[in-house]
């Protein structure tokens, strides 16, 4: 579907302009500014750490034990989760700070640990943010064939088990994105003019694409079979642990936000319009999650309160609990739903059952026509 196509409604648009005159007095009346803080400092200054000291270790030839190098590995995965939720997603949003050179230089921090992060600003801020739970147009619902996660995908007999077999292939996220998606992303995104209306050098693009790949693997896989005693298939077998944790984290904190028991997927009608207008649809099409587990929310960088996140990307996380009551009150003013899940795990079963459901056959369309004499 093409995204010039799809117009939102003008429906009750009150809703925003007054939440966001609230939110906005929040931080005047605090004296405060949306964007990083000593916290935000704090947690970047962890993250690097979490995934930089075990490399370190790993390749300083004090590792002679292929156990303790995989343990390394291990914490280097929650350490590489870390940056892409808590540094690369504020950064990337333009909410890391008001310096815009400062959020560039770490939004690449997606390629530091392999990633490309202009493809992620066109998959998650341009086409998820605008067009959640659309289907062909949010990349985030719409994997190929192996998982079904939208009613309007086409559906497989394989989906039946899909609330099996999906943890195991949400592991997979960022191995398949280093060696194969960004590639393919990148040649899409140009083709779909995506590239050329983010005014960017289709050139550059592709050059810091693959001269950040060629560091990446080199010192994530050459190096170390260069210094260290283990075989290249050993160390191999490490970076993609390392992966298969990154990729898991990363899945199950971004799924129950928005494929999950209750959530909405709006249909644009056949000239495009969408029900609601681009404030209201989100509030339809995300869940929050585990608001009183504060340490878990500072581990995923605020992202169990997706709602906030949505409506307000350019506000750094750590300020997301404190409007989280002035989003919900507002909400209830207006009829608009704020979703949300006492806990992950009740977010994690919700998205299994949804998965469930998803996966199974749907039923055909019963046609009733009127009766000829």
């Amino acid at each position: 579907m093409n995204t010039a196509n799809i117009k939102f409604a003008p429906t009750r648009p009150e809703f925003f302009p007054t939440l966001s005159k609230r939110v906005n007095e929040y931080f005047r009346a605090n004296n405060i500014n949306k964007y990083s803080n000593s916290e935000m400092v704090v947690k970047t200054t962890f993250m690097f750490s979490l995934y930089l000291i075990p490399y370190f270790f790993m390749i300083s030839g004090l590792t002679q034990s292929y156990w303790v190098y995989l343990g390394l590995a291990i914490l280097m995965g929650f350490g590489k989760a870390g940056i892409g939720l808590s540094v690369m997603h504020d950064a990337n949003h333009g909410a890391y700070s008001s310096k815009n050179w400062i959020n560039k230089l770490m939004g690449y921090s997606l390629n530091l640990v392999g990633g490309h992060s202009f493809n992620w600003i066109v998959q998650h801020n341009v086409l998820h943010h605008t067009y959640t739970n659309i289907h062909e147009v949010d990349e985030d619902i719409s994997p190929r064939g192996v998982l079904r996660m939208s009613p309007d995908s086409d559906w497989k007999p394989m989906h039946k088990f899909q609330h099996i077999y999906a943890w195991f292939f949400y592991g997979l996220l960022t191995f398949v994105w280093i060696l194969v998606k960004d590639y393919v992303r990148l040649v899409r995104y140009q083709k779909e003019g995506l590239v050329k209306k983010q005014k960017a050098s289709i050139a550059r693009e592709w050059t810091v694409l693959i001269l950040t790949k060629v560091i990446y693997l080199s010192y994530i896989l050459v190096i170390p079979f260069l210094l260290t005693p283990f075989s290249f298939g050993q160390i191999f077998l490490a970076f993609f642990v390392m992966h298969y944790i990154s990729g898991f984290i990363l899945a199950i904190i971004f799924q129950p936000a928005h494929v999950i028991e209750g959530t909405e997927y709006p249909k644009p009608d056949l000239a495009g319009n969408l029900e609601n207008n681009w404030a209201i649809h989100q509030m339809h099409t995300t869940t929050n999650f585990g608001h009183r587990e504060k340490l878990f929310s500072w581990y995923v960088g605020g992202l169990n309160y997706q709602v906030e996140h949505h409506l307000f990307p350019t506000i750094c996380h750590v300020h997301y609990r404190k409007i989280a009551h002035i989003v919900k009150q507002t909400a209830e003013e207006f009829g608009v739903p704020y979703k949300s899940k006492d806990t992950f795990f009740e977010a994690v079963a919700a998205h299994a059952s949804l998965l469930r459901e998803l996966g199974a056959r749907p039923q055909p369309e019963i046609k009733v026509g009127l009766a000829t004499a």
